[in-house]
């Protein structure tokens, strides 16, 4: 059967108890958090920093941390949040000189390397770096905020990326970011993702147990009709 991986993101969470709220959904089955990190740069927005990742670190978090840096420059920040814990560290192809050097960079320091592609962000970067990647991410709604509706445009590019993936053969997470919801996961499951980013889709509820298990259901209904 194949594997849907849940991704709460930290973003939406209750920062006076950040430590907290991360295990919760963890306990009630998220299989890793999602870190977004925003710089008032690249995005019109001002999040977190390696300090609160460590911070999740030491309060025994525990499960992979997908780190999202929506910052530019980003290399000077790369071994910060690798020595901080992180475990995927995905960049926009826009906010580096030199993507192949950057992905070598995550790497070197011990981390899975990912690359983000914006809505109106081509495709055509991945033609050069492919076999470099552990995570392909598409945004599906413009960064900088949360609790931003879905972009439908990003189904097809969603199809896309998945073409593109499996005529490589190459074992690479296809991971949707923005406006994921459980009333519309089963699409993008079908379309070919397989790693949900979900902020308010999973915080605004105050049964975490309950949601996840809601969200579980569907994507194992949707495993057992999908043609992926």
């Amino acid at each position: 059967m194949k594997k849907f991986f849940i991704a709460p993101s930290i973003l939406s969470a209750d920062f006076a108890c950040l430590g907290k709220d991360a295990k919760k959904v963890i306990d009630a089955g998220s299989d890793l958090i999602h870190f977004d990190v925003m710089d008032n740069h690249y995005v019109p927005n001002l999040t977190m920093g390696p300090m609160i990742l460590e911070s999740l670190r030491n309060y025994k978090i525990e499960v992979p941390i997908d780190v999202h840096l929506m910052v530019t420059p980003v290399d000077n920040l790369i071994p910060q949040f690798a020595k901080a814990g992180a475990s995927f560290i995905t960049f926009h192809p826009e906010a580096t000189q030199h993507i192949e050097r950057t992905l070598h960079l995550i790497k070197d320091h011990g981390c899975k390397a990912g690359l983000a592609f914006n809505p109106a962000t081509p495709l055509h970067f991945l033609d050069y770096v492919l076999e470099k990647l552990d995570v392909i991410l598409l945004m599906s709604v413009n960064p900088g905020f949360g609790n931003q509706s879905f972009l439908p445009s990003t189904f097809n590019k969603i199809r896309d990326v998945r073409k593109i993936i499996d005529d490589s053969g190459l074992d690479i997470f296809l991971e949707v970011d923005g406006g994921v919801k459980l009333e519309n996961i089963s699409e993008i499951a079908h379309c070919g993702a397989n790693v949900f980013v979900m902020g308010t889709g999973i915080f605004q509820y105050s049964n975490y147990n309950l949601i996840i298990k809601k969200i579980r259901k569907t994507l194992q209904h949707t495993c057992s009709t999908s043609i992926h």
